[in-house]
């Protein structure tokens, strides 16, 4: 199992960063998604290159600003994945955390590829 891990200081808020998280089908930060559905825990949305994906919502903690969220069904197979993202108070901004195990290794580099193209769009919606 691999895991992947990007940090940030951001000078925004924990809240205003946070609210781009805790709305689960927001993805305007994520160039790679047009439409994102949710039903109960299972949000669906294609992804450019690899069709449909699901994801259960494991956790959305408004409280810790903390989701994770668990691939449930992809064109691959998928031994283990999940994914935290949590935003903490630092000083006048903010600490952004976002770590993925996956398994088998294998897809880490296109799921770590994916991470990096995501935080850039993040971090233009934030600029």
């Amino acid at each position: 199992m691999k895991t992947i891990k990007i940090e940030q200081q951001f000078r925004q808020a924990a809240d205003e960063v946070w609210a781009i998280f805790s709305d689960v089908t927001r993805c305007d930060w994520v160039p790679a998604i047009e439409k994102i559905t949710l039903v109960g825990d299972v949000r669906s949305f294609d992804m450019a290159g690899l069709g449909e994906v699901q994801e259960r919502i494991v956790l959305l903690d408004d409280e810790q600003r903390k989701l994770q969220y668990s691939v449930i069904k992809a064109r691959s197979v998928l031994e283990h994945h999940l994914a935290t993202i949590h935003v903490t108070e630092a000083g006048e901004g903010c600490h952004f955390y976002w770590e993925t195990e996956i398994a088998p290794d294998e897809f880490a580099p296109a799921i770590e590829q994916g991470m990096h193209s995501a935080f850039t769009q993040l971090q233009k919606i934030l600029a």
